[in-house]
């Protein structure tokens, strides 16, 4: 199981990676924006060119990231939630479901688009949560 951090970067998310590209000298590993995405029909045109989902990476240095979810708040709120991904279907959905308990979901734990299954929730300790089962 590995638990990487999500950044959130409001419509910045492509300026940001391109300024963490050269401080950390890493590299844009995975960039998809939302025109090509089911999101696509839930956001208006103008941010159809935003970035749905990227990676980063430089070394040890490892981070994924958007430009956030409709409805999310402004700068600095909902910035950043962490994501555990597994290939182990049933350790992901203990994961899911323990770290729900008294909590709230978001995106119950199903099929996701791209592979596999995927679920987001706000802990009951304000913690927002990922967990990505790859199969």
């Amino acid at each position: 199981m590995q638990l990487e951090p999500y950044l959130f970067f409001h419509g910045r998310c492509e300026e940001a990676l391109n300024f963490y590209k050269d401080v950390f000298t890493g590299d844009i590993v995975q960039l998809s924006r939302i025109a090509s995405s089911p999101m696509e029909q839930h956001v208006p045109p103008e941010q159809r060119n935003g970035v749905m989902h990227a990676t980063f990476v430089a070394g040890d240095v490892k981070f994924m990231a958007s430009d956030g979810r409709p409805g999310s708040g402004p700068d600095g709120e909902d910035d950043i939630a962490l994501c555990v991904a597994t290939s182990d279907p049933i350790e992901g959905e203990r994961v899911f479901n323990a770290l729900a308990q008294d909590g709230k979901v978001e995106t119950p734990l199903g099929d996701a688009f791209w592979g596999g299954r995927f679920g987001s929730l706000t802990d009951r300790f304000g913690v927002q949560w990922m967990v990505t089962i790859h199969t």
